[in-house]
C-alpha cells in the first residue's frame, strides 16, 4: 500500500551509545505508541556495552552500525541519509523525529507533536517537553534560546512540572532530543551544522528555520524522558574543562556564522583577547578547569573550524531578518534576572544549616587582639617610629621597589663578588613586603614585627575557634599562640622567616582543613604553604607531611588540594635544582635573611618550647642569685605542666580524634625543630650554625594549643580556671623575654635604614655599583671579609647559596687573599685586586670584647692606615672607613640571557600565583554563622565536615 499524500509519514531515528540502561525501556515506548511512525532507523554510535548486540530489526526497520565514538548530531545525521525514499503517486509530508537511547516518549508523545503541526503548517519543528528519567514531574527542558552574543539558554530548566509554562509555544529553539522535523526542510537547511558536533546543533537548525521564513514551536502536551543533556550523551565521564569547551565553541562558531560580513573581521580579531579575559573570569569566579576549554574554544574557532560554510548555508536560506526572531531572543535584563534567582537560591541552600560558633566581636575575640596590640606596643616601644631595623638576621631593605624586585628569582645577585643563580624564596616574599610600603620599603619589615603579636592572636583565635564549641576557649588559644617562646625569641632576635612562619601557621591550618569545601580555600592554603615554606624551608618537610595527610583524609574531593604545594614547588624549584647541583641538597633548608649564629637548645629545652638555651631569658635574669643548675630546667618544665597536661587531657575526651592529629602535629613539629639543631649548613664568620629550631617549635606549639584547648573545652566547670592557670603560667615562662629591650638582650635595634656610612652613600649615588670591603675581626683572631656594593648589603641581598658554598669560587679566594695582605704588612700590591673587584672602601669593623678580636683590629687598622694607597676617612657608626685613592673597574651585573631568565622567571611568578590570587578571592554565597551567647554549646566543632562544593 502507498501513502497517502495528506497523511504525514513519520522515521524515527533512535541514537543508541552505550544506553544500556535505558534503551530497552525506550523501545518498548515507541512500540506503545498511540501514533507509530512509519519507519524506524537505529543507530549505533558506537557502542561498546553490547546493549545493540541483539537488536535485529526488518521491514520497516532497521539497524545502522557506525564505527567509533560520534556524537548525537553526527549520529542523527547518519541516520537520515539511511531513510529510504518514499514510493508514493504524489508528495508525502515526511517528517524525522530524532531520539536518543534515554528519550523514552509517553504513549501519545508522537501523537501529539504530529497534532501541533497539523494545526499550525507553519511550525516546522516541534520539540516535547524533556522530564527527568527518575522524576518525571520535574522539567529537564523545555525550549530554548539564546543572548545577543550567541550564548545559548535553556528556557525552562530543573523545575517542577506544574503547567505553569504550557502556554506559551513559540520558541527560538527546541533540544534535539525528541525533535520532530519535516524532511524537506532538514534537507533545505542541510541538516545539523557539522561543526556543532556537541551542543547547540538543534538550537543553530532551529535559528537557521526561523531565518528562513519558518515557525519552531514546543509542544507541552508531548512528554519524552532525558537522562541528561547532550553533551553527556554516551559519554561516561565529562570534565568541566571539556564542557566549558563545547559550550564556548560553539556559542563563538554561531556568532561568526551569524555576524554581519562588515564585522566578521573584528569579531575574529576579538577571540583570544576575549578569551583571555575570560579565562581571568573563570580563575575569579573559582573554576580554573574552565581556562583550558575556554582557551582552546577561541583558538579552535579563529583557525577557521566551519565558519565559511557555515555562513553560505545561512545566506542561501535566509529570507527574513534578525528583527523577526529578536522577540525570542533573551533580554540581559532577563539572563541577570536569572542569575539573581540562582544565586539565592544557592545561598538559602548553604544558610539552611547554621552553625553555632563563638563570635569575634561579642566573645572576646577583638579584645584579645587588642590585649597582645598592647602587649606589643609596651615589649616594642624603642622600635616605634623607627623607618629600619638591624640586628640579628635583619638589614634594612632595597630603598626602590625595583631593585626589590630585581633580587627576586634566577638572575644576578650582587652580594659578594657576585654570582648567577637563583635566589632565595624568602626573598619573594619580602618584595612582597617591601612593595606594600613602596615608598619606604624598610617600614614594612618594622610593621611586621610590631603587628607578630597581635596578628598571632587572631589567627589562632580563629582557628582555636574552629575545633572548639565553648566560646571563651579560643581566646584563650590565642593568648597562648601569642606568647609563644618561639615568637618572642624569633622577634628579639630578627629571624623575620619564623616570624612570619609563625603568623601563617594558623591561617595555613585553617585554609587547609577547608580546602575541599572551594577553590577559594584551596588557593588560599596554596599561597599560604607558599609563604610558610619560603619563610621557613625548614618547614618543608612537615609542610608536606600534613598535605599527603589532608589528601588521604579527604580522598573524595582531594582535587582541590592536589594542587597545594605548586606554588611553592614554583619558588623552590630553581633553588632546589642549584643545591643539588653542586652536592649540598641539604641547603636548601637553610635559613633565608642574614646569617647568624644560634647556640643549639637540647633536647628537654626544645620539649618545652625553648628556641634557644637562655630559657627565654631567665638564666641571665636569674645568674645574679646563684641558683643550682639544675633549678631552672625543673621550674619551667612546672611552668609548662598545665599546657602539657590539657593537651594530653584531650586524648581523654570524646573528640580524642582531632586532639589525637593535633598532639600528632606537634611531635612532628618537635621532631622538626630537633633535626634542625643538628643540621649546621650556614657559615657564619669563621664557623658554622645550625638552622633556626624555632620554626619547628611554632609548629609543635600550634599542635599542642590546639591540643589543650580541646581538653579546656570538654572539662567540667573548672575548666575557666585551669585555662587562666595555664595562661598565667606561660606568660611567666617568657617574661624576660618580652623586656628583652629593657634588658639590652635584643639582638635587633632600629636604624635609620644606612647600612654603611654617609660617606659611602653619597658616593653610591653617583656609582650604585661602588665596592666596600669589608674585615670584621672575629672572636678566634681571624678575619672575616665582605664585599658590599653601593649604599651596602640589604635582607633582599642575602642569598642561601652564598652563605652555605662549600668553597670559595675564584673571586672569593681573591678577595680573602686581599684581605689577609691588606690587614698585615706584606709586600703584596692590592691595586691589582681592588681594581678588578671595584673597591673604593675599605671598612674595619668594630672588634668585640674578646682580646683575639682586639689584637687583630689594631694590626689590621695599622696596615690599612699606613698604606700610601688609602685615605683615612675616619671613625664611622660601623667602624673604621678607608678610601682607595686608585681607580676601579666597573663591575659585572650579569649577561643578557641572565637578565632574560630573570623576567621570564618573574613572569612564571606572576602567572602563578597571579592565577592563585584571583581563585583565593571569595565570590561564592557564603553560609552565615550563627553565634551563640551561651557559655557552653552542646555539639562539638564539626572540624572535617564536608558541607558543600562551590
Amino acid at each position: 500500500m502507498q501513502p497517502s499524500a495528506s497523511q504525514p509519514r513519520v522515521t524515527a531515528i533512535l541514537v543508541a551509545a552505550d544506553g544500556g540502561d535505558h534503551l530497552d525501556r525506550t523501545l518498548d515506548a515507541l512500540a506503545r505508541q498511540t501514533r507509530h511512525p512509519e519507519g524506524l532507523v537505529v543507530v549505533d554510535a558506537g557502542s561498546t556495552d553490547g546493549s545493540t548486540a541483539d537488536l535485529a530489526f526488518g521491514g520497516s526497520a532497521e539497524l545502522v552500525r557506525l564505527p567509533g565514538h560520534r556524537t548525537f548530531a553526527q549520529a542523527v545525521a547518519a541516520g537520515v541519509r539511511e531513510v529510504r525514499p518514499v514510493d508514493a503517486d504524489g508528495p508525502v509530508d515526511e517528517w524525522l523525529w530524532f531520539l536518543g537511547h534515554d528519550n523514552a516518549p509517553a504513549p501519545t508523545a508522537l501523537a501529539e507533536l504530529l497534532t501541533a503541526v497539523e494545526i499550525a503548517p507553519s511550525v516546522v519543528v516541534a520539540g516535547p517537553k524533556l522530564v527527568h528519567d527518575d522524576d518525571p514531574s520535574k522539567i529537564r527542558d523545555f525550549g530554548e534560546s539564546m543572548t545577543r552574543t550567541g550564548r545559548s539558554l535553556v528556557l525552562v530548566q530543573d523545575e517542577l512540572d506544574q503547567g505553569q509554562h504550557d502556554r506559551h509555544t513559540d520558541v527560538l529553539g527546541v533540544a534535539a532530543a525528541g525533535m520532530l522535523v519535516r524532511r524537506s526542510v532538514w534537507e533545505q537547511l542541510g541538516g545539523f551544522d557539522p561543526a556543532l558536533p556537541d551542543v547547540d546543533a538543534a538550537l543553530d537548525l532551529c535559528v537557521r528555520a526561523r531565518l528562513a521564513g519558518h515557525r519552531v514551536a514546543v509542544v507541552p502536551e508531548a512528554r519524552v524522558t532525558s537522562a541528561g543533556p547532550v553533551e553527556e550523551f554516551g559519554r561516561k565521564r565529562l570534565t568541566e574543562g571539556k564542557r566549558v569547551r563545547m559550550h564556548r565553541q560553539a556559542q563563538l562558531h554561531r556568532r561568526m556564522t551569524y555576524a554581519p560580513a562588515g564585522l566578521l573581521w573584528l569579531h575574529w580579531l576579538m577571540l583570544v583577547p576575549f578569551a583571555v579575559g575570560r579565562a581571568v573570569g573563570h580563575l575569579v569566579a573559582k573554576h580554573p578547569a574552565a581556562v583550558s576549554g575556554e582557551l582552546a574554544a577561541a583558538f579552535a574557532v579563529a583557525s577557521g573550524g566551519g565558519t565559511g560554510r557555515s555562513r553560505k548555508v545561512l545566506a542561501r536560506n535566509r529570507s527574513v531578518g534578525w528583527a523577526a526572531v529578536e522577540p525570542l531572543r533573551v533580554s540581559w535584563r532577563r539572563v541577570h534576572e536569572r542569575r539573581t534567582t540562582s544565586r539565592d537560591v544557592e545561598l538559602a541552600r548553604v544558610e539552611d544549616a547554621p552553625i553555632a560558633r563563638a563570635s569575634f566581636l561579642g566573645d572576646g575575640g577583638v579584645w584579645v587582639v587588642l590585649a597582645a596590640a598592647v602587649l606589643s606596643v609596651v615589649t616594642l616601644f624603642p622600635l616605634l617610629g623607627s623607618p629600619a631595623l638591624t640586628g640579628g638576621g635583619l638589614l634594612p631593605l632595597s630603598t626602590t621597589v625595583g631593585r626589590l624586585w630585581q633580587n627576586v628569582g634566577y638572575g644576578w645577585h650582587s652580594i659578594g663578588t657576585g654570582f648567577t643563580g637563583p635566589s632565595d624564596p624568602f626573598t619573594a616574599v619580602v618584595a612582597v613586603l617591601g612593595s606594600i610600603t613602596f615608598w619606604s620599603p624598610s617600614t614594612s619589615v618594622v610593621l611586621v614585627v610590631l603587628l607578630a603579636f597581635p596578628v598571632s592572636a587572631l589567627g589562632a583565635w580563629f582557628a582555636v575557634r574552629k575545633v572548639t564549641t565553648r566560646v571563651w576557649v579560643p581566646v584563650v588559644g590565642a593568648a597562648l599562640y601569642a606568647i609563644a617562646p618561639t615568637l618572642v625569641g624569633a622577634v628579639t632576635s630578627g629571624h623575620l622567616g619564623a616570624v612570619i612562619a609563625h603568623l601563617t601557621l594558623p591561617w595555613l591550618f585553617l585554609a587547609l582543613l577547608e580546602a575541599h569545601r572551594s577553590w577559594a580555600w584551596a588557593s588560599g592554603a596554596a599561597i599560604l604553604f607558599a609563604v610558610v615554606a619560603a619563610s621557613a624551608p625548614s618547614l618543608l618537610p612537615v609542610l608536606l607531611v600534613a598535605w599527603l595527610v589532608s589528601l588521604v583524609v579527604g580522598w573524595r574531593r582531594a582535587h582541590r588540594r592536589v594542587f597545594v604545594p605548586v606554588p611553592a614547588a614554583v619558588l623552590f624549584l630553581p633553588l632546589v635544582l642549584a643545591q643539588v647541583a653542586r652536592g649540598n641538597p641539604l641547603a636548601v633548608f637553610a635559613d633565608p635573611g642574614v646569617p647568624s649564629a644560634t647556640r643549639a637548645p637540647s633536647a628537654f629545652q626544645l620539649a618545652i618550647g625553648q628556641p634557644v638555651p637562655d630559657w627565654s631569658g631567665w638564666l641571665q635574669v636569674s645568674a645574679p642569685l646563684g641558683l643550682p643548675v639544675w633549678v631552672l630546667p625543673v621550674a619551667m618544665a612546672v611552668l609548662a605542666l598545665p599546657v602539657a597536661a590539657a593537651a594530653l587531657g584531650a586524648m581523654l575526651g570524646h573528640r580524642w580524634s582531632v586532639a589525637g592529629a593535633a598532639l600528632v602535629l606537634a611531635l612532628l613539629g618537635y621532631a622538626t625543630a630537633f633535626g634542625a639543631t643538628q643540621l649546621a649548613v650556614t657559615g657564619v664568620g669563621s664557623t658554622t650554625t645550625i638552622v633556626w629550631p624555632g620554626s619547628g617549635l611554632s609548629v609543635s606549639w600550634l599542635g599542642i594549643v590546639a591540643a589543650a584547648c580541646i581538653g579546656l573545652d570538654v572539662l567540667p566547670r573548672t575548666a575557666p580556671v585551669a585555662a587562666l592557670v595555664a595562661t598565667v603560667l606561660a606568660g611567666v615562662t617568657v617574661a624576660p623575654a618580652f623586656a628583652a629591650f629593657y634588658l639590652q638582650t635584643a639582638a635587633i635595634q632600629p636604624t635609620s635604614g644606612r647600612v654603611l656610612s654617609a660617606y659611602v652613600n653619597a658616593e653610591a649615588q653617583a656609582n650604585p655599583d661602588v665596592g666596600t670591603l669589608v674585615v670584621d675581626p672575629q672572636p678566634d683572631g681571624s678575619l672575616s671579609v665582605a664585599l658590599e656594593r653601593g649604599q651596602g648589603s640589604t635582607l633582599d641581598d642575602q642569598s642561601t647559596l652564598e652563605s652555605t658554598a662549600l668553597s670559595l669560587s675564584r673571586a672569593g679566594e681573591q678577595l680573602t687573599t686581599l684581605a689577609g695582605n691588606l690587614a698585615s704588612r706584606s709586600g703584596y700590591d692590592p691595586r691589582p685586586a681592588l681594581r678588578s673587584l671595584g673597591v673604593s672602601f675599605v671598612l674595619l669593623d668594630d672588634a668585640g670584647s674578646s682580646p683575639e678580636a682586639q689584637a687583630v683590629h689594631d694590626r689590621a687598622a695599622g696596615a690599612i692606615g699606613q698604606n700610601a694607597l688609602f685615605t683615612s676617612i675616619g671613625e664611622t657608626p660601623s667602624g673604621q672607613l678607608f678610601h682607595f685613592d686608585g681607580t676601579v673597574d666597573r663591575t659585572s651585573t650579569g649577561s643578557a640571557a641572565a637578565h632574560a631568565t630573570h623576567v621570564a622567571y618573574l613572569v612564571v611568578l606572576g602567572v602563578v600565583f597571579g592565577a592563585a590570587a584571583l581563585l583565593a578571592v571569595p565570590t561564592a554565597p557564603r553560609r552565615r554563622r550563627a553565634t551563640s551567647s551561651r557559655i557552653e554549646a552542646e555539639e562539638p566543632a564539626t572540624t572535617f565536615d564536608e558541607e558543600r562544593d562551590e
